[in-house]
């Protein structure tokens, strides 16, 4: 069994800030993968289903991100797991927006979920590190990161969960590497070249004249006979 934690704050003042991708990401897991019915428990929100093979449980902490630990720790005494078995998705802002790491174990850099979760499990458990951007200066970053995200952040972050969603399956079976493959994929998707076998055009776009077939050989006689035409 696994159990996959989305950090955020709840209520609907946060739900579309940046601290808030964690839940984010869940609920788009949850929606796409026919997981059951949000509930209430361990201090949270939890829905349960299948991915990749195994049981997982999602949950969403609703202690605020400061105490995400609490529900965690609950949650983890509860099903008898191991932290290793924990994979908690939080917003990182020394990523770029839509970039995305897989981490196992480490320290909390200063986030405040984590170094909760740290209290209560300690460090050895997993991380999805969803970049968000940085706003420049340190003094900033508080009401940056709980502030919504713009309309153009769309352009990204709409297609960053749906990665994260199809990679769930590959994230639950330990396989990292096509996980962000999956993401990869989505955000930046390979551009098709739309002048593939069409042939090459020349100045104001015209299209190079064709080459005019070659005379066939004529006799001196012939050639004389043209001169006369």
């Amino acid at each position: 069994m696994k159990l996959f934690v989305g950090l955020g704050n709840p209520g609907t003042k946060y739900a579309r800030n940046r601290h808030n991708v964690g839940f984010m990401a869940l609920d788009r897991i949850a929606e796409d993968h026919g997981f059951s019915p949000w509930r209430a428990k361990f201090d949270g929100q939890i829905a349960e289903g299948r991915l990749g093979g195994e049981k997982v449980i999602l949950l969403k902490p609703e202690t605020f991100m400061n105490r995400s630990g609490d529900a965690v720790g609950k949650a983890l005494r509860f099903y008898k797991l191991e932290p290793t078995d924990v994979t908690v998705f939080h917003d990182e802002i020394d990523l770029a927006p839509g970039k995305i790491r897989v981490k196992d174990g480490g320290g909390h850099a200063g986030h405040n979920g984590l170094r909760s979760i740290h209290q209560h499990i300690g460090p050895h458990y997993s991380r999805v590190r969803i970049g968000v951007g940085h706003p420049g200066h340190k003094d900033r970053v508080a009401g940056y990161v709980l502030h919504d995200f713009s309309r153009a952040d769309e352009d990204w972050l709409t297609p960053m969960l749906e990665g994260i969603s199809k990679g769930a399956d590959d994230l639950a079976r330990g396989d990292s590497a096509r996980f962000l493959n999956a993401v990869a994929l989505l955000v930046s998707p390979p551009r098709s070249s739309k002048t593939a076998g069409r042939p090459a055009t020349g100045k104001a776009g015209a299209r190079p004249e064709p080459e005019p077939a070659p005379e066939p050989n004529r006799s001196p006689l012939q050639r004389l006979v043209d001169k006369f035409k």
